[in-house]
């Protein structure tokens, strides 16, 4: 089996990061299977003379390196003996720690790494920021001496650029979105198509490297269906033990979540008379993890949204539409490349997809919904003018109500509406094709 060869944004990150870094040493965050020690292994060949890698999860014996003294010549030290072959070549060595959440002093050394100076290091991993079983005590987390990234799927740009799209080509119809033109029929009615085929098949890159060599969906969703197998082993493997079946019961309760008029996230949805209380910590669990997105309710469409959030109200998003199909079964893939879905299903659906595309755009996600129910804009978005930017998802055709009335505030100066269509402009509100919500920020 040929892998296909995926090119990600982050490897720019990583260069850019080489050329301008000062004694931090890079920290990729993301959930598993996004890629990550992927491209950090490409970096490595291709960018340096010397590129060592420990994987903490598949040689676990190397955690032992960390066991005694962490300054920068004894870890070398002590690599060079146990890893056979290995050249420390100063200022041409990349040391990449891939899954340190496994060896957290690794993760204290990494200050000593960067005060030392004589290779780069990179760490990822997988579940920093949570408790997982295997942990009795964080170690001191090196303030100042580590950069953080985060790295997700593929977005929708990157799988374009799988599926034989060039950098050209995304940015011709960037053109489009910036001049507020329309698309031609043809090309509008192929992106859309490209739209159904990414959320069908998401942005995990075993998944997309499945389905680009075969140009089969079984094949993607078999994939998936190992993808989703491997996520809630990770439950079981790393929650601790009164969250393994509570986090596993609301990440199984989100196709029933998204399929709701109202997609808020309910604890009576998890169980019935389920409640934050038993069930709260479960979420937080697998946010952290990065299985799912959190869009947080804000009390006020007002600027600065952060100001508003309301902590009891949010809605969860799976962090892949991929993985979501899985969940769904293979019908309902059938049905989104199809075009065959309509009500608050396909809502629910293209509601996930734009929450994914802004938050690989690093937009922090936030909705509003008014006291009667009556109102409500899928996301919010702070402008650099001090006002809000509503965006509304209309995968099928509907009144856009709230959206108009919302546009009538004097200090709201835009609006998106995102639709199966083609862009055009009405006073304050501008429409888009949904895959434009890619150049959205």
């Amino acid at each position: 089996m040929v892998r296909s060869v995926l090119k990600r944004k982050m490897l720019d990150t990583l260069r850019s990061w080489r050329a301008e870094k000062g004694a931090e040493c890079l920290l990729i965050k993301g959930a598993r299977q996004v890629g990550k020690s992927y491209i950090v292994a490409e970096f490595g060949r291709q960018d340096y003379e010397s590129f060592i890698s420990i994987d903490f999860i598949g040689s676990p014996d190397l955690k032992r390196v960390f066991d005694g003294p962490i300054d920068a010549d004894s870890i070398y030290r002590q690599i060079s003996l146990v890893v056979p072959g290995v050249r420390f070549v100063p200022g041409r060595t990349l040391l990449f720690l891939d899954e340190i959440q496994e060896c957290p002093r690794a993760r204290a050394a990494l200050k000593y790494f960067a005060l030392d100076g004589r290779c780069d290091v990179v760490a990822s991993g997988s579940l920093l920021g949570i408790r997982f079983k295997e942990e009795a005590a964080l170690a001191s987390i090196p303030v100042g001496y580590e950069r953080e990234v985060e790295m997700g799927p593929l977005d929708f740009e990157e799988y374009l650029w799988a599926r034989g799209y060039g950098e050209d080509d995304i940015a011709n119809l960037r053109e489009y979105y910036e001049s507020l033109m329309p698309v031609p029929v043809a090309v509008n009615q192929k992106m859309m198509q490209m739209l159904r085929e990414y959320l069908a098949v998401g942005g995990m890159p075993a998944v997309v490297d499945a389905f680009v060599r075969t140009d089969n969906f079984a094949v993607a969703f078999d994939e998936q269906s190992r993808l989703l197998a491997s996520y809630l082993d990770d439950v079981a493997r790393y929650a601790q033990a009164l969250e393994r079946v509570r986090a596993r019961a609301c990440f199984e309760s989100l196709p029933r979540q998204l399929a709701k008029e109202n997609t808020k996230f309910q604890y009576s949805v998890v169980e019935n008379r389920g409640t934050a209380r038993k069930f709260g910590s479960s979420v937080d669990w697998l946010v952290g993890a990065g299985m799912v997105r959190r869009c947080q309710s804000v009390s006020a469409a007002q600027f600065p949204l952060a100001a508003y959030e309301d902590g009891t109200k949010f809605r969860l998003y799976a962090a892949d539409t991929g993985v979501l199909m899985a969940m769904y079964g293979f019908e309902m893939l059938e049905a989104v490349v199809n075009n065959k879905l309509a009500g608050p299903m396909k809502g629910g659906l293209y509601e996930n997809l734009v929450a994914c595309m802004l938050s690989a755009r690093g937009v922090a996600l936030r909705y509003w919904r008014s006291q009667k129910g009556d109102r409500e804009i899928e996301f919010l978005v702070d402008s650099p003018d001090a006002s809000v930017v509503p965006i509304e998802v209309k995968a099928s055709r509907g009144s856009t109500v709230s959206l108009n009335d919302m546009l009538e505030r004097q200090d709201v100066n835009l609006g998106y509406k995102l639709i199966d269509g083609n862009v055009g402009r009405d006073g304050k509100k501008v429409t888009l094709p949904l895959y434009m919500a890619m150049f959205l920020k």
